[in-house]
């Protein structure tokens, strides 16, 4: 695709995150948990994944651009999910969770392994792995984890109330 096609792709995304940002205001807690809430944007981010993955043009450009929506409300509910009740360990935990933004930087990392090199994916007798397979392979089972933690992750090594 040309430039003059690409140029507006971020701003999609952006859009969709700030459409997710509004959704977010108006219905986290008053009407869904922070809980449910990862738990739809973890599922949303598995299904426009394999979206893209099944799709090709500008039908995978729209679903890649549709994961701002899904990504918008993770950050919120994760961070809340993760210090709830852990009194004075709070400060800590909180700088710990900004420290794991580092997934942002080290996930292309893998990706970019993966599409040009393939070592990763040795077993699969192949020197490297066609982009579409490479991030259905990095984005998919970031989003089971993240929907793993919005069910039950969260809740590990808390005391029940």
């Amino acid at each position: 695709m040309s430039l003059d096609q690409t140029k507006y792709f971020t701003t999609f995304t952006m859009l969709a995150m700030l459409v997710g940002y509004i959704i977010g205001i108006f219905t986290i807690p008053k009407f869904i948990s922070q809980s449910l809430a990862l738990r739809i944007s973890s599922l949303l981010g598995v299904a426009f994944t394999i979206g893209a993955f099944l799709s090709e043009g500008y039908g995978a450009v729209t679903f890649i651009a549709l994961l701002g929506l899904a990504n918008a409300l993770m950050w919120p509910a994760i961070f809340p999910l993760a210090i709830d009740g852990l009194g004075k360990y709070t400060k800590l935990a909180s700088a710990l969770l900004v420290m794991g933004i580092f997934g942002g930087a080290v996930l292309p990392q893998i990706y970019t392994g993966l599409f040009e090199h393939g070592a990763l994916f040795s077993f699969l007798h192949a020197d490297s792995v066609d982009f579409r397979h490479a991030f259905l392979y990095c984005m998919v089972p970031c989003y089971l984890y993240i929907l793993y933690y919005a069910v039950a992750g969260y809740r590990v090594g808390k005391a029940k109330a």
